[in-house]
């Protein structure tokens, strides 16, 4: 009985690696293992697609869309001067550098188009820089923002296709300047400019955007300030190699945070299907796109009402974003509105001081509740040891020592079971051909001698939930992204270049299984060294931190049952 619940033991573990991959696929809109992935065609957004994106569309649309419900209705803007015109307007790219960021602004729209993180390089290229924002004739993924009107009364406002000029002329973060402020106004347009100031600050990914709306027509208007951002439906870049060996990817699409909704992810595939139900109206809340370690979002943080909008602009282009009410505007009078455009990596501590709720963008999945409190826990030892390879060691030893006594009581449950295997041989040899009483007089052995046959299996049922929070925070964790450990380890969150650590650990997997108990079915004891060796290979293509989590646990669990074995006098 023992040697069967040791088995099933070991294929329950298995299985749950294995959902562990199928899971994440799922979750990350990758197909299922088990199911044929459809077959699907999806058109790339053409560059011509990407500059003709509409601005948003009334609330009444959107409701008829099955995007989203309950808010007030709006009147449709007059946007076809704008995107039907037939002379193209002028169009200038401004690119601005600070110590962070290499941001490309578009004079056309006054939007921006490009930003390169200089603090982060791109895994596959690591000689460029990650490249989150952009806008090219393959991939378009832009930051726009504009006007529109509350009532065909007010007429054509500017957009994000109106001309802007640019009114200020540093393009570069001055050595000991702490910010660097670009200016731009847009052409008229029935009489009504928009001026947008971006305030880029140093050693920030937050981008102060105030946008002044001056009436300088003869008639009252009420304008509403809209800021999007807009994205075809490509999910980002895979790491290198297969999907299924090469690592899950975390979930690309939209995301909307209110006080009525909490956390509402907007993916592509809802959106197409016309299933996407959220909350649209409240007066906080941000919009934002996810993909793997980052995020842009447009964050506005005081008590302001606004509405929420998602909605596909053309073939595989979507956008979401928020739709503010100024109010009424008088001849010659002017109203602001200040709000943050955040582009960058989804560093959790920054992104929770941003704005309430932002920090779910690091998105766990359904490991959350496990995942959050390891992550806080490996970030203060981080804090203290300043390397996240160290850190993973140090957090191994402090969950080991948590689970100290546990862990013994099972060890010795486990060496008492070797000690009486050699008599337990001997019964089964004399009892082959009665297995009934053979099981009887093994339950009886177990009772005479106070050995629990599964007391083994507690350490490895309570690593599983452990294992599978954990391969959540280094997959999420952008601030393990790039991170060094030692020699040959240059960054924790992909596989180990020289397959080192996953050798170790299918060594000290091994070496672990020596020292277990030997099932006295001949059958049974090949399987207890097979299944190590099946699930092990899965490990030569685990990032290489969740390898040094295991490597370095399978260590002290070894001297742990070593040191239990040599006090019980059993041999090996």
């Amino acid at each position: 009985m023992n040697d069967l619940r040791r088995t099933l033991l070991w294929s329950v573990f298995a299985v749950s690696l294995l959902m562990l991959w199928d899971g994440w696929l799922r979750h990350t809109g990758q197909p299922s293992l088990f199911a044929p992935a459809p077959a699907t065609t999806v058109a790339a957004a053409s560059g011509a697609s990407a500059v003709d994106g509409t601005v948003p569309q009334a609330s009444t649309q959107l409701s008829g869309n099955g995007v989203g419900n309950g808010a007030p209705a709006a009147a449709q803007p007059a946007a076809s001067g704008v995107a039907g015109a037939a002379v193209p307007a002028p169009s200038e790219q401004v690119t601005i550098t600070t110590d962070v960021v290499k941001a490309t602004i578009d004079t056309l729209g006054g939007s921006l188009v490009k930003v390169e993180l200089l603090k982060h390089e791109d895994q596959d290229h690591p000689d460029h820089h990650m490249v989150l924002l952009d806008q090219s004739p393959t991939h378009t993924y832009v930051a726009q923002s504009g006007l529109i009107g509350s009532s065909a009364a007010d007429g054509t406002l500017p957009t994000h296709k109106t001309p802007f000029t640019l009114l200020s002329s540093e393009r570069k973060l001055a050595d000991g300047a702490n910010e660097l402020l670009v200016k731009l106004e847009s052409a008229p347009v029935n009489g009504v400019k928009l001026v947008k100031t971006y305030t880029f600050k140093r050693g920030d990914y937050a981008i102060d955007v105030k946008q002044d709306v001056i009436n300088a027509s003869a008639a009252t208007i009420k304008p509403q300030l809209y800021v999007q951002l807009e994205r075809d439906g490509s999910p980002a870049k895979a790491p290198a190699g297969p999907a299924f060996m090469g690592g899950p990817q975390a979930y690309t699409g939209m995301a909307i945070f209110n006080q009525k909704g909490k956390y509402q992810k907007a993916d592509f595939k809802h959106i197409e299907e016309g299933k996407l139900e959220l909350e649209k109206v409240d007066d906080n809340g941000w919009v934002a796109m996810v993909q793997h370690h980052f995020a842009s979002a447009w964050l506005q943080n005081d008590k302001i009402t606004r509405e929420f909008f998602v909605q596909k602009v053309a073939t595989n282009l979507y956008a979401t974003g928020m739709l503010f009410p100024l109010g009424e505007i008088a001849p010659g009078q002017s109203k602001s509105l200040d709000a943050k455009l955040f582009v960058g990596p989804q560093e959790e501590n920054k992104l929770r001081a941003l704005a309430p709720g932002l920090e779910y963008t690091k998105d766990y999945g359904w490991t959350h509740i496990m995942a959050a409190p390891l992550f806080w826990l490996l970030d203060k030892i981080h804090g203290l040891i300043g390397n996240w390879g160290w850190a993973i060691v140090a957090l191994v030893v402090l969950l080991k020592a948590a689970f100290y006594w546990l862990n013994a009581s099972a060890y010795r449950s486990m060496a008492k079971m070797k000690a009486l295997n050699p008599r337990i041989q001997t019964m089964r040899e004399n009892l082959k051909d009665d297995p009934q009483k053979m099981q009887q007089e093994m339950l009886k052995i177990y009772r005479e001698e106070k050995v629990n046959p599964i007391g083994g299996c507690l350490p490895i049922l309570i690593q599983i939930p452990v294992f599978i929070a954990l391969y959540s925070v280094l997959s999420s964790s952008v601030e393990i992204r790039n991170a060094p450990w030692i020699g040959w380890i240059t960054d924790l969150s992909v596989k180990d270049p020289f397959f080192v650590l996953p050798a170790l650990m299918t060594a000290s997997t091994l070496l672990q299984t020596w020292l277990n108990p030997t099932p006295p079915d001949p059958v049974q004891a090949k399987m207890m060294w097979i299944m190590p060796l099946l699930f092990s290979v899965m490990f030569f293509f685990f990032p290489a931190g969740l390898v040094l989590y295991w490597l370095t646990n399978n260590l002290l669990s070894i001297a742990q049952q070593w040191m239990i074995n040599k006090q019980l006098g059993v041999a090996k």
